[in-house]
């Protein structure tokens, strides 16, 4: 049997009453040290720092209402481009539907003008006998 490195826990009986219910006990986490949580906020202001300080120097190298007009265009542009090609996709499709559409009633049309004019005459179990 392979070894696992977290044991299994199992559900235990929460109290001496029957009917209960099963709890499942949870491991604990172990709390981090220190240390490591002072490290780790100053990563963590660090990394906020340096995207603030891009950011502010962003206007100065780009001007951001082109940049933003130019994104709401280019989306604008996406989109129409988007529903035109969904409309198209679904021309073509309509098209094929009404092709095959055809080419059943052709087929089903002539399966029953052959049968219509190959068939021979029935007999009539009903009333068709002679009278005495």
């Amino acid at each position: 049997m392979p070894h696992t490195p977290y044991p299994l826990h199992l559900p235990t009986p929460r109290g001496p009453t029957p009917g209960k219910g099963l709890e499942l006990r949870r491991r604990r986490r172990r709390p981090s040290s220190r240390w490591r949580q002072v490290l780790a906020g100053l990563l963590l202001i660090g990394a906020g720092s340096l995207i603030l300080a891009g950011l502010m120097q962003l206007p100065e190298r780009l001007d951001a209402l082109l940049l933003v007009s130019n994104a709401i265009a280019n989306l604008i542009g996406g989109l129409s481009r988007l529903s035109m090609g969904i409309l198209q996709l679904g021309s073509v499709i309509v098209v094929a539907l009404l092709a095959l559409m055809a080419l059943l009633l052709l087929v089903g049309g002539g399966v029953r003008l052959v049968r219509g004019l190959t068939a021979r005459p029935r007999r009539s179990s009903r009333g068709g006998g002679t009278t005495a």
